[in-house]
């Protein structure tokens, strides 16, 4: 009898901590949510068949240095990451787009459960003419980011607000945004799909 309580009494102990340490991992890093990015979509439902980042669209990180280095070309959605890689896919061009036009200003928001020192935010968008079943590359987008947000090694809130101007585009985009952070050698990713 002692022996089947131990036994299960240390199976409780092993499931907790498995608990505790998953749990802890899905409480880190941060996303963008504004506009809403793919893994915020995939994370409330809005998408389907997303994998993994259901349970953890704060988790899209990847090597810092975009766009001369970073993640790969077709891979810059997830990071990199190749338990994100549905991010990566353009499915058809169907991904939920937010309705945005040229020269409007907005607040491009992150959520961050767990700051980090930062150097910057940046946000790009794709070029016009950017095809929407396909995935992001370099050559798509505009390697220049529209908007900066330096932090100099400052620690973000748990969410932050960048008011911007967007620039002029027509039909559907991907805006790409990258908070490097300042003590690692990574940056968070996150994609937005949107249409001017």
């Amino acid at each position: 009898m002692r022996k089947k309580i131990s036994a299960a009494l240390l199976g409780l102990g092993i499931a907790g901590s498995s608990v505790l340490m998953t749990g802890g991992a899905a409480t880190s890093h941060g996303y963008s949510d504004n506009p809403p990015s793919r893994q915020i979509l995939c994370a409330q439902g809005k998408v389907k068949n997303c994998g993994q980042i259901v349970w953890e669209p704060q988790s899209v990180e990847g090597p810092k240095g975009f766009p001369t280095r970073g993640p790969a070309d077709g891979k810059i959605c997830a990071g990199g990451d190749v338990r994100w890689a549905p991010l990566d896919d353009p499915r058809g061009g169907k991904w939920p787009a937010t309705k945005l036009a040229s020269g409007q200003s907005v607040n491009l928001t992150w959520r961050i459960p767990v700051p980090h020192s930062t150097t910057d935010f940046r946000y790009y968008l794709t070029k016009d003419g950017f095809d929407p079943t396909k995935p992001v590359t370099r050559a798509s987008l505009d390697l220049t980011p529209f908007h900066t947000v330096p932090y100099n090694g400052r620690q973000p809130s748990s969410s932050v607000s960048h008011p911007a101007t967007l620039p002029q585009r027509s039909g559907k985009h991907v805006l790409v945004a990258v908070w490097t952070i300042n003590d690692t050698g990574n940056a968070f990713y996150a994609c937005s799909d949107v249409e001017f």
